[in-house]
This record gives structure tokens, sequence and C-alpha cells, in this order.
């Protein structure tokens, strides 16, 4: 996967995919790209790679928690809240500690 700065001003190099936009959104797109002195070829571009970043993170997020669970349930294994939020303090204060044990 491809994310960041240098992969949204890289070159395009596809085909143009046309994006049909209310005349409201094209007339405060035009205004924000001229406020931004960018394009709004450029705002557009910028919003969906910001988007698809996002929502491929907040995909695998969601596949890690499902992975997690079926662990979990195929297991038993885990850690208490309490066990977590102790771990998470220590990691808070600069402590460098290990996660707790999973148990049963």
């Amino acid at each position: 996967m491809t994310t960041g700065a240098s992969a949204r001003s890289a070159s395009p190099s596809g085909s143009p995919t046309p994006v049909k936009l209310d005349p409201q959104l094209k007339v405060r797109l035009k205004r924000l790209a001229e406020v931004r002195n960018r394009a709004p070829h450029w705002l557009m571009r910028e919003a969906i790679a910001q988007y698809v970043d996002r929502e491929e993170k907040r995909q695998s997020m969601r596949e890690d928690a499902i992975k997690a669970w079926e662990e979990y349930e195929a297991t038993g294994l885990h850690v208490t809240a309490d066990e977590a939020d102790a771990w998470l303090a220590k990691l808070e204060a600069g402590e460098e500690v290990d996660p707790p044990s999973a148990h049963s």
C-alpha cells in the first residue's frame, strides 16, 4: 500500500476519472482552492487520497479486531482491562515495559 505525501505528489499516470459535483460544492471547492493557492483538481486528489488512506487504515483495524476476536474464541487467552490500562499508563509515563502476558 502506497500512502503519504510522496504517493499524493506523484504525477498522475492514469486516465482522468470524472467526478460529478453539485454546483454548490463546486463553488466551495473553487473558493477554497483560491484561498489555498491550489488548483481545484489538486484539492480533489488530496481529499480522495486522504479518504482512501483513512478508510484503508479503518479496514485494517477492523480485520485485526476480527482476527483477535477469533483467536480469543479459539484459545480463551486474554488480558483484563485493568491489566491493559496499567500497561498503557506505564507506557504513557515513558517506561519501557513489556505488554502483560495473556492468560485464560
